[in-house]
């Protein structure tokens, strides 16, 4: 087995026993990206010499027997709306294409004193607006299960090279299921934290209110060992929660799901939901029943209102947050138009793709005076429905189980006329935005030619710890080995 094709947690444990080196492992995977980069589309810009840099001190560090992060020499790749300093961070649009960054986000600065080689920033829809990372400003990213299809979005980039072998870990953000479709559909393991549990500083905002940074792995404990390094306080991030955050790898291999009470709403298994996705997502929480879980059905009755809701929301916080974006004191400048209202208007016109000035202009409608009333508090007042809908429920069940998304992925192209088909891929993703919830995405299988499902696990606010022991458990009961690297 290649190293590039090892999960975290078996290359940490290889450096810590001396059969391999951090510069190999990095070399290993910068071969990768060489090798299959023209093909998959996963990064924007490439790190290699910081990245060999960090394995280099890594190394030596190691050779004079200092204690490191368990994550120490491991790469990652990072989606390109979080910033890096000194390092070009685009958000995949033309807007942004000469923006540097003179600082980085707090869970950049996270990685970096870990030890863990930062290989470039990856491919994504624009400003993190889509579903399928095919609204890049620079290239389209493909699937590496199959490379006629979407890889998903927005952080379609992230999900592609942790599945090509381009990365080992990534971080991407989650703004209505952006990390959790696209591990679904490229079937690799992706969290969304709970708001609030991993700052968002240095996160170029889309939604504010319902943006997260969530780590994408192979495993259930790669994804843990990542969310235990980003997740903490941040005081330079008004909506961080100080609280005592635990190491969310220990104790995953001595969780048993007896008596774990799952719940499966029966809103997020009907006719909008491929036949084939629900007979492998029950098959999954069947055979955690047969291990001791008990299993209900509960019911989300406004879960019908919650993709309405949060277009609403996503888009009037957006409108407001791209404001910012006007060509005058960073990034993209149009050179036509007399005054500084035309500047505005060319450079936005110039700058912004087809996606994001759609939301842009829903944003600014529903903010507008005469209709915030019938759209925008409408939608706050369901989000907090929705929010007490999911508390009672969890009064009930410890986890909620769905798929992760009502399809597997498509063809690139397939939906780019019908924003609203689009649209429809985050059914089962929002209402955990909206709530605020964390909520963890698993491989459970395939359907069609090798296409992955991903099994969406929800649990209360600060649940990481039981989302970890309920998926890696499910991990070793199953068999699948679905995360494995895509052949190219």
């Amino acid at each position: 087995m290649n190293l590039y094709e090892m999960s975290a947690a078996m290359l940490a444990r290889k450096l810590r026993n001396k059969e391999c080196s951090s510069q190999e492992i990095t070399q290993s995977v910068l071969g990768r990206i060489q090798a299959v980069e023209g093909q998959v589309g996963a990064y924007i810009t490439l790190t290699p010499e910081q990245a060999l840099e960090t394995a280099k001190q890594v190394d030596k560090r190691l050779a004079a027997g200092e204690k490191l992060a368990p994550l120490a020499g491991i790469p990652i790749g990072i989606k390109d709306n979080i910033c890096t300093k000194d390092v070009v961070t685009t958000c995949a649009s033309k807007m942004l294409h000469n923006f540097v960054p003179p600082y980085s986000a707090y869970v950049v600065r996270q990685v970096e004193r870990a030890g863990m080689p930062i290989l470039g920033k990856l491919n994504m829809d624009e400003f993190a607006m889509g579903s399928s990372c095919e609204n890049s400003h620079y290239k389209k990213t493909k699937n590496p299960r199959d490379l006629t299809r979407v890889p998903g979005g927005s952080s379609g980039g992230s999900a592609a090279a942790v599945t090509a072998g381009e990365a080992i870990l990534a971080l991407g953000s989650d703004t209505g299921g952006s990390i959790r479709q696209p591990a679904a559909y490229c079937g690799t393991v992706g969290l969304k934290p709970t708001y609030g549990s991993v700052s968002r500083y240095g996160l170029v905002a889309f939604a504010s209110s319902l943006d997260q940074i969530g780590p994408l792995g192979r495993t259930v404990e790669d994804v843990a060992m990542l969310y235990s390094l980003i997740s903490g306080y941040d005081p330079k991030d008004a909506t961080s929660v100080n609280r005592t955050y635990t190491d969310f790898v220990a104790g995953l291999n001595d969780f048993q799901v007896n008596g774990l009470k799952i719940g499966i709403p029966k809103e997020y298994f009907g006719d909008g939901v491929d036949q084939e996705i629900k007979e492998k997502v029950l098959a999954a929480i069947k055979l955690l029943e047969k291990n001791g879980a008990e299993v209900k059905e509960i019911s989300l009755p406004s879960t019908d209102y919650a993709l309405s809701a949060y277009y609403i929301i996503a888009c009037a916080e957006a409108s407001s947050n791209l404001a910012r974006f006007d060509g005058v004191k960073y990034g993209y400048r149009s050179g036509k138009g007399e005054g500084l209202t035309e500047m505005y208007e060319y450079t936005r016109r110039e700058g912004f793709g087809d996606e994001v000035k759609r939301r842009i202009m829903l944003g600014t409608f529903v903010l507008s005076s005469g209709y915030i009333d019938a759209y925008y508090k409408k939608a706050k007042a369901t989000q907090a429905i929705i929010a007490d809908e999911f508390r009672a429920a969890f009064e009930q069940v410890d986890l909620i189980m769905t798929p992760t998304a009502p399809d597997t992925a498509f063809r690139i192209g397939e939906r780019s006329a019908d924003p609203l088909k689009m649209y429809l891929s985050d059914i089962c993703t929002v209402t955990v935005n909206i709530a605020g919830l964390p909520a963890l995405s698993v491989p459970c299988g395939e359907i069609g030619r090798g296409l992955p499902v991903g099994l969406q696990m929800i649990a209360p606010h600060f649940g990481e710890d039981l989302l970890f022991k309920a998926a890696h458990y499910y991990e070793k009961i199953s068999g699948l080995r679905l995360a494995d690297v895509a052949a190219l």
